[in-house]
């Protein structure tokens, strides 16, 4: 066939709406690590499997492996057919789309253009808008599944299209699930303490469970969130029925473990994701959570009288829990090499275990990757600056990192703790030396970047009485001072 045809194939395809012209999940993606998490929640039998069929399609035509990616897709098309017959033509636009771009890889234009009609005769009844696709709520709900199976800085982005696929179809179980989880997680990141009452999250995944009580998945995340605002009595009695109807459901023990660890039932909590492991053995999400559990149980060990004498049981003990937490930890990361938080949780146990050249080795191997995601260089960048600060003994290193990761993620858990470290550093210095401009210039910079303007420009007029002619001070402050 004519390049002129391929070219004009190619333009068409980029009209679709399926995972290869969603750009964002092209950029900056472990395909390994995806691979594996798709292959897991396959594994599980979740209630979207065809979603996960069809992104996994997209993940191995990447990786160039196309005949996978078309048995992907069958797979996807059989679910449809058998448990959504009546929209079954709807719920193919996306798997179409994506049979269409695979062909186009394996050089099958006749087939591409084979896609595009069937995708042409299924959008023009539902669309006035584009030829080969329709912005209907099945669309915008995978595309928010797809995003959020891509990482934390595409929940955002996934969260919006759930929003837009409720807009036309309020009572749909699936996008109130998909929305209350891209709440559910956002909220999580951000640390954002609201009420019950307030909270997006808990308002959404109610509305599951009236749309559909026996989602005991939708369940446990609810009882997550209540046990944030201290309704203990009423989230351990979703746990406790989540468990009794969906005993061996991977992702409601997931949840639970989480539940229980963090009321520091760690033993129950190690108990159900040992189950967890049956299903999912090569799960590093879960090798994880049990190495959580287990730095659990040594800090409380370690707050425990006693626990640093020789030849003690405690002692005895900590040493244990230290093994069994790297042991899950390294797994974690052997599991999935871009498992940032697992290489720095193993990394803050060998600090536990006066590992320290160990530790440094792990952190300075981190810093020297390119292309870290966001939410993993904020965290390192929390830790590092930690390390600098109680174990190198070093103020400035400590500053350097800890800035870093204050200009990234503005609200988060970890961005929050950039923040309250620094100004306690920096006020301390200023306490050792009222004239230290450079302590109040940065002093100014934190101010800057948690939108306190007063506080900044009040920091950055001291730091001038001292070092009067610092350009950084300067211009800073014309930024932040209105125009005269």
């Amino acid at each position: 066939m004519s390049d002129t045809l391929k070219e004009s194939l190619f333009e068409k395809l980029c009209q679709l709406q399926c995972h290869f012209t969603w750009v964002p999940q092209k950029d900056n993606i472990d395909f390994s690590d995806l691979k594996l998490r798709l292959q897991d929640s396959i594994q599980l039998g979740v209630k979207y499997q065809a979603t996960s069929y069809n992104h996994l399609a997209f993940v191995n035509c990447q990786q160039g492996d196309y005949e996978e990616a078309i048995q992907n897709l069958k797979e996807a098309e059989k679910i449809w057919r058998e448990n959504h017959k009546d929209e079954f033509e709807r719920r193919s636009i996306i798997t179409y789309g994506n049979f269409a771009w695979v062909h186009y890889h394996m050089g099958h234009l006749t087939e591409v253009q084979s896609y595009l009609d069937k995708l042409e005769m299924i959008c023009k009844p539902l669309s006035d808008g584009p030829r080969y696709t329709a912005m209907i709520p099945e669309v915008y709900g995978e595309k928010g599944w797809s995003l959020m199976s891509s990482g934390a800085e595409y929940y955002e982005e996934a969260k919006e299209c759930f929003a837009k696929a409720l807009e036309q179809d309020s009572d749909n179980v699936e996008w109130n699930m998909g929305y209350a989880t891209a709440l559910y997680r956002l909220e999580t990141i951000s640390g954002v303490s609201e009420n019950q009452e307030q909270s997006q999250p808990v308002k959404y995944l109610r509305r599951v469970l009236e749309l559909d009580p026996d989602d005991m998945v939708a369940m446990v995340m609810l009882a997550l969130k209540l046990q944030e605002f201290n309704e203990a009595e009423k989230a351990n009695k979703l746990v406790e029925e989540a468990l009794r109807k969906s005993p061996d459901l991977p992702y409601v023990l997931r949840y639970a473990a989480k539940f229980y660890r963090i009321a520091r039932a760690f033993n129950f909590a190690v108990d159900l994701l040992m189950r967890a492991l049956e299903f999912t053995p090569s799960s590093a999400f879960v090798h994880h959570q049990v190495g959580l559990c287990y730095r659990g149980k040594l800090l409380t060990l370690k707050r425990t009288a006693g626990s640093n004498y020789p030849d003690s049981a405690p002692l005895q003990l900590k040493a244990e829990l230290i093994s069994k937490c790297k042991y899950h930890f390294e797994k974690a990361f052997e599991l999935r090499p871009s498992f940032i938080i697992a290489k720095l949780d193993f990394a803050g146990i060998c600090l536990i275990n006066s590992e320290t050249d160990r530790a440094e080795e792990i952190y300075n191997s981190l810093l020297s990757l390119e292309d870290l995601a966001p939410d993993n260089k904020q965290a390192l960048a929390l830790q590092v600056g930690l390390f600098e600060l109680h174990h190198k003994r070093s103020e400035s290193n400590a500053i350097i990192n800890l800035l870093k990761g204050l200009k990234i993620h503005h609200g988060s858990k970890q961005w929050k703790l950039c923040d309250s470290n620094l100004r306690k550093i920096l006020t301390k210095q200023i306490e050792r030396n009222p004239r230290n401009s450079k302590a109040f210039g940065v002093l100014g910079m934190v101010h800057q970047l948690a939108g306190e303007k007063d506080e900044a420009v009040e920091c950055f007029e001291k730091a001038l009485e001292y070092d009067p002619n610092n350009e950084e001070y300067l211009n800073a402050l014309s930024e932040l001072r209105p125009s005269t």
